[in-house]
């Protein structure tokens, strides 16, 4: 009972908030871009204190632009955690755009919506993403295309990696960069996540959203590690599968020295 209160007054605040909060960003959307890259960072914050979520970064976000960073995917709530930590836009899978609420949300931190099955538009979605890198927009690239069980990391995928190359053709810049990122849920109410644990905050793409919301919101207290990596220059003669090989590397050498951090320990 105690628990599903919680999760109602959670909701409530978070619903306050954000009506609070919308018409500011609509307004800053139309007329100042610089502050509408700013609002989504209060809210992400707001909400994950709400929650009970804590983020633990590790390495400095670049400063270097343009920029994509290159993530692994565990959660829905990956995009609070990143959100929480700078300025940036997510890169989302066409079927968000159906989800009630979320899709709403994911509108007012200018997402941008791609549908990784219909090939022949590749092109097309790569110029979107390459348009709003040279806005000053960091863009966020879920690298593995859905969401992983949180204990190891899925193959990337190097598709949209054209996107900065693209953003290249369409100006006179000479590089993009590119920096990857890992993201692991470690502990619980202090409790190390081991594998079988991980299910509590990891959301495989068959489990349905709502219920495993109710259910990470239930738990709150979980304890969240983000790695940096360092960026690195992508130009026009870059080969693409071999700079997302680089990434994939990165993303994981960090993911397990975040992973180790605590279990080492438990």
């Amino acid at each position: 009972m105690v628990a599903n209160l919680r999760i109602v007054l959670i909701l409530f605040l978070l619903v306050v908030i954000t009506l609070l909060m919308a018409p500011f960003q609509l307004l800053a959307m139309r007329l100042k871009p610089a502050w509408s890259r700013r609002l989504p960072i209060v809210w992400h914050r707001i909400a994950l204190r709400l929650i009970g979520v804590r983020v633990h970064r590790h390495g400095e976000f670049s400063e270097k632009r343009p920029l994509m960073l290159i993530v692994n995917h565990v959660s829905w709530a990956d995009i609070l955690i990143l959100g929480s930590l700078g300025e940036l836009c997510f890169i989302a899978k066409n079927e968000v755009r159906s989800w009630p609420g979320i899709s709403w949300l994911s509108r007012m931190q200018r997402t941008v919506f791609v549908d990784r099955e219909r090939r022949r538009d590749a092109g097309i979605q790569a110029e979107s993403i390459a348009a709003r890198l040279l806005e000053g927009d960091v863009m966020v690239l879920f690298a593995e295309g859905t969401t992983g069980n949180g204990t190891h990391l899925l193959p990337f995928k190097s598709a949209l990696m054209a996107a900065p190359q693209m953003a290249l053709k369409q100006s006179h810049l000479h590089e993009v960069h590119v920096q990857p990122v890992a993201l692991a849920y470690n502990t619980l109410h202090g409790m190390p996540l081991g594998r079988y644990h991980q299910t509590y905050a990891s959301w495989p793409g068959d489990l349905e959203l709502l219920s495993h919301l109710m259910n990470f919101v239930r738990q709150g207290a979980f304890d969240v590690d983000v790695g940096f990596g360092g960026a690195f220059p992508l130009t026009e003669d870059s080969r693409r599968k071999e700079a997302m090989d680089h990434c994939y590397r990165a993303v994981r050498e960090r993911f397990t020295r975040l992973r180790r951090l605590y279990h080492r320990e438990a």
